[in-house]
């Protein structure tokens, strides 16, 4: 089943509010021009290089749980894709194509041939394509929560499709607090409320412009790597929650059928924000890191 109409309901909800915005980003693109294409990046720790890449709408200060971890050893890459935090865009259309190129663009300016690379879902779409059309930039791969698109991807369940739907009219408190059982599994939002609650705040307090949310949620409508995944010839590691309804956990095993060698990991007690959940697993990430080529 495709992505694709639920990404089109979100659209046509879109319509409204980007044209209310529009003055608004018209007098962001002005403060922005002669700098387009200059994506916001951070280092932390030494070591063998890892670039983190993060989902949809979010900076990559979202890692906070996990940068600590991973750079204990690692030298940790983060960014904000364009149009996102402090990443600025003249051009709010793209492809995960796209966003893997600016991905390398983050390694040149870190002055890296080649990194360990880590996409959380959409993060995980954009690390595959940048495994197919940079393969020498990259080590090994972790992929976490995400799907490799196309005709063969299992979408999600009728409520999740609707909250999408309904999401872009929702102001941001609501739409984060609506999220909450659609990003979570039943055990956390039970035994660990305070987490939620965590990511929720550091989440509206660096909101996301709306026109780069809409473009990042038609890249990963249109993203597709099925066919392709046989070509990846470097490590992997398949990381998903088993309750996870933003992205059926299905769509991990077909990414670790269809990555030559993959190994896959489903966390037992985890939905799709497994850092927040289960963030044990991080060390093992980094493990997994460190063992690489």
């Amino acid at each position: 089943m495709s992505f694709r109409p639920l990404v089109e309901a979100a659209i046509d909800a879109y319509g409204d509010a980007i044209r209310r915005t529009a003055d608004a980003q018209r007098r962001f693109l002005t403060l922005v021009t002669g700098s387009a294409g200059t994506l916001h990046w951070e280092s932390a720790g030494s070591g063998e290089p890892v670039l983190m890449i993060m989902g949809l709408g979010l900076s990559g200060g979202a890692w906070w749980r996990t940068v600590p971890v991973l750079s204990r050893r690692l030298r940790v890459i983060t960014y904000d894709n364009r149009g996102v935090g402090r990443s600025p865009s003249l051009v709010h259309s793209y492809t995960t194509e796209a966003m893997a190129d600016d991905a390398v663009s983050v390694l040149d300016a870190a002055g890296l041939e080649r990194a360990h690379v880590y996409g959380f879902s959409l993060g995980g779409m954009v690390a595959q394509q940048l495994a197919l059309r940079h393969p020498a930039r990259v080590r090994s791969l972790v992929l976490g929560a995400t799907h490799a698109g196309g005709p063969a991807a299992v979408a999600p369940d009728a409520a999740v499709l609707d909250f999408f739907a309904r999401r872009p009219g929702m102001p941001a408190a609501e739409a984060a607090r609506a999220s909450v059982p659609f990003n979570y599994g039943e055990r956390c939002r039970r035994e660990h409320p305070e987490r939620i609650a965590e990511d929720i705040r550091r989440r509206l307090a660096h909101p996301f412009p709306e026109a780069a949310y809409r473009a990042q949620l038609w890249a990963a409508a249109l993203h597709n790597c099925h066919r392709q995944l046989g070509r990846i010839g470097v490590p992997a590691l398949v990381v998903h929650g088993r309750h996870d309804r933003m992205v059926p956990v299905a769509n991990a095993e077909l990414l670790a059928a269809g990555i030559p060698g993959a190994q896959l990991r489903i966390l037992e007690d985890s939905g799709h924000l497994y850092p927040t959940e289960q963030p044990e697993v991080d060390a093992a990430i980094a493990e997994f890191l460190e063992s690489g080529p």
